[in-house]
């Protein structure tokens, strides 16, 4: 089934169920995704597709180099569409629904329903509820862009909660990362000088993605790993 994947965890006697799809570069094998979710998912997919070139044209102009930089490197030509679905949890206290990390890819975009308590984030050695705002999409920066903008902008380390309510809670989330495994990545030239020296080294996005999959989600940013200085991190 190319492309298509139920999941389902069990933590604590707190399940949740979701379904992954893998829906570039490659087509999802369309007759695997359940078929009350095929056409959403490509109306999703599309919607999200244009949102996400728009935001990183958006976030290169404010780098300073050219809106359609990110082009380049294939950033956004791999996306993977995860969906969750969370019933309510009878011991939400003794659980966290996804234990704390910071997505590897380049942008993860998000919607979810009105049931509150999906994410939190980590502001210093505390955590921050992100409030679910209807009608409002959630966009985390992910390493991968963290990096190749030299640290100018920060991709964030969150966790997601058990659902302690009596509604459940449902949320899509898309995940955007380069295609050519074999590209090297690295701070864009254009953001180096004497004022602002390099922050990372060079690495190819395979051996990158290799090392994210091979670690556990254990609240460690990879990004700390391809610090030139890791005394800095």
């Amino acid at each position: 089934m190319n492309g298509f994947k139920y999941l389902f965890h069990n933590n604590n006697n707190c399940a949740f169920m979701g379904v992954k799809v893998r829906m570039a570069p490659m087509e999802p094998a369309w007759d695997a995704v359940p078929e009350m979710c095929r056409a959403a998912l490509r109306d999703w997919d599309k919607a999200v597709v244009g949102l996400g070139d728009e935001l990183m044209s958006i976030l290169c102009e404010g780098l300073g180099v050219k809106s359609d930089k990110w082009k380049e490197l294939s950033c956004l030509d791999t996306r993977v569409s995860l969906c969750h679905y969370y019933p309510p949890c009878p011991e939400p206290d003794l659980t966290i629904g996804l234990t704390a990390h910071t997505d590897p890819g380049v942008l993860t975009i998000l919607v979810q329903n009105e049931v509150g308590g999906l994410l939190q984030v980590k502001c210093g050695e505390d955590w921050a509820d992100v409030e679910a705002v209807p009608g409002a999409i959630v966009v985390n920066i992910g390493d991968l862009l963290q990096m190749i903008s030299n640290d100018e902008y920060k991709s964030v380390m969150h966790r997601v909660l058990a659902n302690p309510v009596e509604g459940a809670r449902v949320s899509i989330a898309e995940f955007f990362n380069p295609s050519v495994r074999e590209n090297r990545y690295g701070p864009f030239p254009e953001l180096i000088s004497d004022e602002k020296p390099t922050v990372y080294r060079e690495f190819t996005y395979g051996e990158y993605i290799r090392r994210f999959f091979n670690k556990e989600l254990d609240g460690k940013t990879l990004t700390n790993f391809y610090r030139i200085d890791n005394t800095k991190a």
